[in-house]
């Protein structure tokens, strides 16, 4: 009787999936296991510059690259499909393209536009949510300013932007706007005092993962670029004029031909539809990255929930491409543990701290404890943002598609 390779199946080419392919396929050999990576796209995109190729000041081109690109394909099987089901008693896998069965199996579908049940926010809103409704958002917004530039009967409307949300994302494209609007109004010949960008945010605060300091920082910064923020102020729906937002208990439309949502995401929804206690697309993952009662399903990146703290202040960390690299790296090793008879060993996240860009030249952050604002924040950022390609591809990607 021959023996049977071990098979390790790959959901998904985000952060997460490929960090954990491109480094599983130097552990592993290749009589041993065999390798398989499912993603519905045959290229990776950097989902942490869709604010840049949302506003228009990246080209979406420079921030994908072919998934070919990094996995060893002597070693790797790699599969265009979308995900249909996952049976995670029969230990297979439906797709677009086969079904495909495995012996360990890593979830890393990434995430969704989340938009909390309000009305009208999936059809009227542009959501940023992967490279093509990116692409969408800038010619959409392309699109508005030279429809005013040559309209007979002007529609102020065309030169309005409202962005909901006030979290990392909505602040993030808010610069990246307020670096776009001005090449726009040249290029169209639009009068820049013309164009309203409106920020609005139900929380009482913005970006609550810093300090008032750096907060007010942001505001100071995009405010005097033109972008009007309503903090504490709800959207109750959304519909072909705008947003409907609630000021004291009294409901107003703001209007604008360019809404964008940029307020929440969630997981994937196959995960609802494969596992048990999953929220918004996340499930609980236990210390080495595998769920309840499934030791051979292990789930990383957007879908997962890892939590930390104590007792009642237990809290999943934030979704971010840094957790997600980390889980990934991980889990490449706990898998190589289990083909080696070694125990996986728990996860543990090492926090190198956190960058808000504000279009190219500026920004705020927190690093190895210290904050950081301006050109040293916008340095940091581009550092981050190279590195991880680095990590995934090696210096030759780096050089090629880094920001330097």
């Amino acid at each position: 009787m021959g023996f049977e390779r071990k098979k390790v199946l790959v959901l998904g080419a985000g952060y997460a999936g490929l960090q954990t392919m491109t480094k599983l396929q130097k552990l592993v050999s290749n009589q041993d296991v065999e390798l398989t990576l499912i993603n519905k796209n045959d290229y990776h995109y950097e989902s942490t510059w869709l604010h840049e190729t949302s506003a228009g000041t990246l080209n979406y081109e420079d921030a994908l690259y072919p998934i070919t690109n990094v996995i060893d394909r002597n070693k790797v099987n790699f599969v265009k499909a979308e995900v249909s089901k996952i049976n995670k008693d029969a230990k297979n896998v439906e797709t677009t393209n086969g079904v495909f069965e495995y012996d360990i199996l890593v979830v890393a579908l990434g995430f969704e536009s989340e938009t909390f049940g309000i009305e009208g926010m999936k059809e009227h809103a542009l959501q940023i949510e992967n490279i093509n409704t990116s692409r969408r958002i800038a010619k959409h917004l392309e699109d508005k300013f030279a429809n005013y530039a040559s309209s007979k009967v002007k529609d102020e409307n065309d030169l309005a932007i409202l962005v909901g949300g006030a979290g990392f994302t909505g602040v993030e494209l808010l610069g990246e706007l307020t670096e776009r609007i001005p090449e726009l109004c040249k290029k169209y010949g639009v009068d820049q005092s013309k164009v309203k960008i409106t920020c609005v945010e139900a929380a009482p605060k913005m970006l609550p993962m810093f300090s008032e300091d750096l907060v007010n920082y942001v505001v100071k910064y995009l405010e005097d670029r033109g972008v009007e923020f309503k903090i504490s102020t709800p959207i109750v729906a959304c519909n072909e004029k705008g947003f409907v937002v609630k000021v004291n208990d009294v409901e107003q439309t703001l209007e604008a031909n360019t809404a964008i949502w940029a307020a929440g995401v969630r997981g994937s929804k196959l995960m609802e539809e494969s596992f048990d206690g999953v929220k918004r697309g996340r499930i609980v993952v236990k210390d080495d990255l595998s769920i309840d009662n499934y030791d051979d399903i292990f789930v990383i990146g957007d879908c997962s929930a890892v939590m930390a703290g104590e007792g009642d202040n237990k809290r999943p960390l934030p979704t971010t491409a840094q957790i997600a690299m980390q889980q990934g790296e991980h889990l490449a090793k706990n898998i190589n543990n289990i083909f080696n008879g070694e125990k996986t060993e728990p996860f543990v996240y090492d926090d190198k701290g956190t960058v808000c860009s504000l279009g190219s030249h500026d920004g705020v952050g927190v690093v190895m404890g210290r904050e950081i604002t301006g050109k040293k924040a916008a340095f940091m950022k581009k550092v981050i943002d190279t590195r991880a390609i680095f990590k995934i591809g090696g210096i030759g990607l780096a050089y090629k598609k880094g920001k330097f």
